[in-house]
């Protein structure tokens, strides 16, 4: 990485370390943030529409760029065909920061199947989802050190909803969401685990509110913004840990995070069920993926059945709450 490209990163960190810490979404969070880089002159923004194929809104002064500069780019991509021409447009490079769920569409997060699939296996992407601003502005901030200032290779993606949540996070905290989860409600020992990233996070939260009030069943609930760097860490780990079977084991974050406790797991996520099942084989615990935002009552059944699985419960239980919340099954 050219020391110059380091130093402007240096600087937009410097601009950005005086943000407002007030609460908003993830959206207005970043476009804030763009706004002061704009101001500082030491990164390139651009705010492109990407309905077609074809990147647009390029301005004249990046056609000129000769040298490397932090890259933060506002776009509106629904299938994985725009983001591949926005990511190859832009060398594979940057923080690519997508607001199409925010627009009308038929499909979950405003996004076609093919997208997020497209973000889990470009092995130069790291895909996060985050659930409020503190978390938007934890990655873009981690982005901007990681791929500009330490000349990691690759690019950011980051899918931005516009609904605020207050969620104040420790500088422990921003760094584990980083790396793809941190805690919310953590007790020493619960019945469930719930874990959910962007909005979905907050049918997670009630759902947990909903286990303990209507069925005595407590929940450690986890903010997870990135499945995929949390199954890719795991996957190199245990590739390494196999490779290497007389070394000392190495750990992932996803373990550090779920070891002692054998509860069942339950992932949520607003894509496609697959997003999460990545993480299927590295849970030492019962697992069960939700995709496409289930609500939070699916999400207490789901716990529910987890729990009669592991004969925690009875089955009449499950009966009574898929009346109660009058879930039908087809």
């Amino acid at each position: 990485m050219p020391a110059s490209t380091a130093h402007a990163a240096q600087l937009c960190l410097d601009a950005l370390s005086t943000a407002d810490p007030s609460c908003h979404s993830p959206l207005y969070t970043v476009m804030t943030m763009a706004n002061t880089l704009e101001l500082s002159r030491q990164a390139w923004v651009i705010r492109g529409q990407t309905r077609s194929r074809r990147p647009g809104s390029w301005p004249t002064w990046f056609a000129r760029n000769t040298s490397e500069k932090p890259m933060l780019y506002l776009h509106s991509a629904a299938s994985s065909a725009q983001l591949c021409a926005l990511s190859e447009a832009t060398a594979l490079r940057g923080i690519l920061c997508n607001d199409i769920e925010n627009h009308p569409s038929p499909w979950p997060k405003g996004a076609q199947p093919s997208l997020p699939l497209w973000l889990t296996t470009h092995p130069r992407c790291t895909p996060y989802d985050p659930s409020c601003g503190e978390e938007a502005r934890a990655i873009v901030l981690g982005g901007l050190r990681n791929l500009y200032v330490e000349g990691q290779p690759g690019f950011y993606y980051l899918a931005l909803h516009d609904h605020e949540r207050a969620m104040p996070l420790d500088e422990r905290d921003r760094e584990a969401a980083l790396q793809g989860m941190y805690p919310i409600q953590r007790r020493p020992i619960a019945d469930v685990r719930l874990l959910g990233a962007g909005q979905a996070l907050e049918e997670v939260i009630q759902a947990a509110q909903l286990l303990e009030q209507d069925w005595g069943v407590t929940s450690q609930v986890w903010s997870c913004p990135s499945y995929t760097r949390l199954a890719r860490e795991a996957a190199v780990a245990e590739r390494w840990n196999r490779l290497h079977p007389t070394a000392t084991k190495r750990s992932c974050h996803l373990r550090e995070c779920l070891e002692g406790s054998e509860a069942p797991v339950i992932a949520v996520t607003g894509y496609p069920q697959p997003i999460v099942d990545q993480l299927a084989g590295y849970v030492d615990a019962r697992f069960v993926a939700l995709g496409a935002a289930p609500s939070r009552y699916w999400v207490v059944v789901s716990a529910l059945r987890a729990l009669v699985e592991e004969a925690r419960l009875d089955w009449r239980q499950v009966e009574i709450a898929m009346n109660r919340y009058a879930l039908e099954c087809d």
